[in-house]
């Protein structure tokens, strides 16, 4: 039986690696003729990544020997640059130690005749290494972590420029300008487009090389973005899409991993209080690993929460100094940046902590809504645990994934949309209190259209899993189309 073995290349971020783990183990697990080895790039600024692979190589499973785990020596640069230039030079510098870490794959495989490099499978900003596959002679993928709205709006813009001669760079200047795009129904506000005109150049580049590859995976289904899917699958020029998902990382020991003693200890803590508490009667205000708020801003959030009597559990970390690539940090003493009493006002009904199993948290009855940054893997698992979302994006392409969600799904409520950022850094505009109390009480109404809504989406999610669902058969037509493009 001819044996299939498959390159995983993730970018720098645990959420880019979990995602195209959970993707390897799917893959696996379907057809046992492949074999996936996932070339780690590390950075020191994200201990975690570290953590968590040495989490899935102590922890034995039943594909274990079917993906192993290689990690690329790390390359040191200025951590002060613009973050997407920072990324773009990463990737550029490992290029080469991914030629390496293959040519000896090979080598190691040699005296097997039924295991055969069958292609890469590469992160949507790993774009460049499509010279590397090509250099072994075998095709390349795309595992898409963001949404089909996103991918379909890049394919897009990306047209406009290279085959059209537009000049978007005009696109993203600060206007109150509608676009249509083939992607939405409704008219995108370009205040959604979060790009700079640096970053904007780097995606756009990524997206010309995605047109070169056999085949773009995106961790979405067919029932929650038909529109977006259809008009990707329309255009020219462009891939065959395979709507996978929701792909989600649903252990919650090993989503959260590099804890120490005392973090577990925090989780129990957070569990317990969470059982304490009535059914729905919760929000959790969470924005994701590398989302961090101002100190007006966590006033802000503070006073809603004391003056709207709400339930909550609010996840509040630290900013990472400006000017340099790093991920926020837990506060050593929370006084210092919360209004003062306010611990004790909201004591016998809120918990603020740090950083959050969030994954656990969603999953919990307490929980009735979600204030979220929306980050694509945020809303996925909003969706699977049918936990409503107040929309409050932060940087990357999460603008747009709220302005689909409110707008476009009509599978969330709105906190704060209105906003101009470039594409990965944080210039944040602050949400007065009155905004924040009057969209978390939107949002926590027993009696919520969104809320069924969402609860329906549920059942869809789950179902396009399933033997005979949507996301179910476009995964095996993926192993079909690897398989018979071995060469």
């Amino acid at each position: 039986m001819k044996k299939a073995e498959l390159v995983f290349i993730p970018s720098l971020g645990i959420g880019h690696l979990v995602s195209m783990v959970e993707i390897a183990k799917l893959l696996v697990d379907r057809d046992h003729r492949l074999y996936i080895t996932v070339l780690i790039m590390k950075q020191s600024f994200d201990p975690k990544v570290a953590a968590y692979t040495e989490s899935l190589n102590l922890n034995a499973s039943s594909c274990a020997e079917h993906i192993q785990f290689i990690d690329l020596p790390e390359y040191v640069l200025n951590q002060e640059t613009n973050p997407m230039i920072f990324l773009s030079l990463y990737i550029e510098s490992q290029k080469p130690h991914v030629k390496e870490a293959v040519t000896n794959l090979k080598q190691s495989r040699s005296g097997s005749n039924s295991l055969q490099l069958a292609g890469f499978v590469i992160d949507l900003f790993c774009a460049t290494m499509v010279d590397v596959a090509n250099e072994f002679g075998v095709p390349t993928y795309v595992f898409f972590t963001a949404s089909a709205g996103f991918l379909s709006l890049v394919l897009h813009l990306q047209t406009l420029r290279d085959e059209h001669n537009q000049d978007t760079s005009e696109l993203f200047k600060d206007s109150d300008d509608k676009l249509v795009v083939p992607s939405f129904v409704n008219p995108l506000p370009a205040r959604a487009i979060m790009l700079s005109k640096d970053g904007a150049s780097l995606i756009l580049d990524c997206a010309r090389r995605w047109k070169e590859t056999k085949g773009i995976i995106v961790n979405t289904f067919m029932e929650l973005e038909s529109y977006a899917i259809l008009s990707i699958s329309n255009a020219k020029n462009t891939p065959p899409v395979y709507p996978v998902g929701p792909i989600l990382n649903l252990k919650s020991d090993d989503s959260h991993v590099g804890s120490s003693g005392s973090d577990d200890q925090r989780i129990d803590d957070i569990m317990k209080w969470l059982d304490s508490q009535p059914p729905l009667s919760v929000v959790f205000l969470c924005f994701g690993s590398m989302g961090s708020l101002d100190d007006n801003q966590v006033r802000e959030i503070a006073q809603a929460l004391d003056r709207g009597g709400f339930r909550f559990l609010w996840s509040l970390r630290r900013p990472p100094p400006k000017g340099k690539i790093a991920l926020p940090t837990n506060y050593e003493n929370l006084e210092e940046v919360l209004p003062e009493g306010f611990l004790d006002r909201t004591a016998g009904i809120g918990k603020v902590i740090g950083w959050a199993p969030q994954v656990a948290i969603l999953s919990h009855p307490a929980i009735g809504g979600f204030v979220s940054h929306c980050g694509w893997n945020s809303i996925l698992e909003s969706l699977w645990f049918g936990v409503p979302i107040a929309a409050w994006p932060l940087y990357a392409e999460q603008q747009l994934n709220a302005f689909e969600m409110v707008k476009e799904l009509n599978l969330a409520v709105e906190i704060m949309l209105d906003s101009r950022r470039d594409f990965m850094i944080d210039n944040q505009i602050n949400v007065a209190s009155k905004d924040v109390e009057n969209g978390i009480r939107q949002l926590m109404e027993s009696d919520n259209l969104i809320r069924k809504r969402v609860k329906e989406m549920t059942e869809r999610s789950r179902m396009a899993l399933m033997d005979g669902g949507s996301s179910h058969f476009s995964l095996g037509q993926l192993i079909d189309d690897v398989i018979d493009n071995m060469p």
